[in-house]
């Protein structure tokens, strides 16, 4: 009933590493930037190492978490993990970054594109889970 798999942890952590390139890169990278009102020189002079390094152990953690709660379930197959992903991105990420977002008077746009970004980054971490179950 406890059993994570380790090797769907790995690769459902390294989701955010896969859907993030491309969605703060090409897709939305420009309109995030200017949504946060952050200049090219900020954005090259961040210690890019710490960050990704940190983020890679928030991300693992983050998925133990969702294997542990797919795990209560018995370790779904791929359909409704995908949905429990989507479930945890749209049901807890964005409405906890709709939150902060709303008191920190942030645009719709960085909204849209954070929550987007992590409901399909954890829609596609429970897909991990499902299909390494």
């Amino acid at each position: 009933m406890w059993d994570i798999n380790p090797l769907a942890v790995v690769g459902a952590a390294l989701v955010g590493l896969v859907v993030g390139f491309p969605w703060y890169g090409p897709l939305f990278g420009k309109r995030w930037q200017a949504a946060l009102g952050m200049s090219d020189e900020t954005m090259k002079s961040a210690n890019m190492g710490m960050i990704f390094g940190t983020m890679i152990v928030l991300n693992l953690f983050a998925a133990f978490i969702l294997g542990h709660v797919l795990a209560t379930y018995g370790n779904p197959d791929l359909r409704v993990s995908m949905m429990v992903g989507f479930g945890v991105g749209l049901g807890f990420i964005a409405t906890a970054l709709g939150v902060n977002y709303l008191f920190q008077r942030k645009s719709l746009v960085l909204f849209a594109i954070d929550a987007g970004y992590w409901i399909v980054t954890y829609t596609l971490m429970g897909a991990v889970f499902g299909a390494l179950r």
